[in-house]
């Protein structure tokens, strides 16, 4: 028997509890999966596929041989692994802790030290992809920490999607932040690029199907087009994440002397995204955002 927790069952968190669940497993034996959530109404649906429900972190991870945690920001993993209900509390000797959020490498570093101090092993495990990919376990997945700490997670991570390891503590992190610098500069051009060709008078449906199909055409884009012609209620990546990243992005950069021309623009045009109410709206809704900050039709 192999007993996985997951501390964070947002959009993300809660695909991987239920891609777990459904049993995409490469190793023998079953699986029980614990869970908790700040909020718990949002976990019942898992629940009812099995999940088992524990109230604290320090719960989730007293229980499992493997702890997984998916949350939004630095804040947000300081409130789920420290004090007495936290997962440092709780995580056993000789277990294995998957840091997957995307935070910055800084704070991932401290908390393996950390980790490390209570007889356990951790790795960060941030991941590319979005809510329909962890589903189907096909996300790009970015490991920093030991070698050994990297062979502990790697059963349970190829569940997942596909595994790489980068390199020590941190540093799946600032990849992670990387990618996250090319996905919102495709994005923010492809939204540049539609909006020109609609308001040159091209359906825009046209001008997206073109656009995908010629050399740009990189997968995110193919999948994303539709939900810029369309957006959708549900997120897929909300704005607000994004924005986090280009900040934690552009923060390391500054650290490596690295300057990120593109990640700038795209930080100035997420901030008004934000502004405009479009935080928790996906990313394919820079194209909306565009047309009302520009002038012309809809504009202002």
């Amino acid at each position: 028997m192999t007993t996985i927790g997951v501390v964070g069952l947002g959009s993300m968190g809660a695909a991987i509890a239920g891609r777990l669940l459904d049993g995409g497993s490469d190793h023998d034996g079953e699986t029980e999966v614990y869970g908790t959530n700040r909020t718990k109404a949002k976990a019942d649906a898992l629940i009812q596929q099995g999940l088992k429900w524990r109230d604290t972190p320090r719960a989730v991870a007293s229980a499992a041989q493997v702890t997984i945690s998916m949350v939004t920001d630095d804040a947000a993993l300081t409130a789920i692994t420290e004090g007495p209900d936290g997962i440092l509390a709780g995580l056993r000797p000789r277990s294995v802790y998957i840091e997957m959020s995307t935070v910055s490498p800084r704070a991932s570093q401290e908390l393996a030290a950390r980790a490390r101090a209570a007889g356990a092993v951790m790795v960060d495990a941030p991941v590319s992809g979005s809510v329909p990919t962890a589903r189907g376990g096909t996300l790009a997945i970015m490991v920093g920490g030991t070698t050994a700490g990297f062979q502990a997670a790697k059963p349970v991570l190829r569940q997942l999607g596909d595994v790489t390891y980068v390199g020590g503590n941190g540093q799946g992190l600032l990849l992670k932040l990387a990618v996250n610098v090319s996905l919102a500069a495709q994005m923010l051009a492809f939204s540049e690029g539609i909006l020109l060709a609609e308001r040159g008078g091209i359906d825009p449906s046209v001008a997206a199907k073109v656009m995908t199909d010629s050399a740009i055409g990189s997968p995110m884009l193919r999948a994303r087009a539709p939900l810029v012609l369309d957006l959708p209620d549900q997120p897929w990546f909300d704005v607000r994440l994004l924005h986090k990243d280009i900040r934690l992005a552009r923060e390391a950069a500054r650290q490596e002397g690295v300057p990120l021309p593109s990640a700038t623009a795209a930080e100035v045009v997420l901030r008004r995204a934000e502004e405009l109410g479009y935080g928790h709206r996906d990313i394919a809704g820079l194209f909306e955002v565009l047309a009302k900050m520009s002038p012309g039709p809809g504009g202002t």
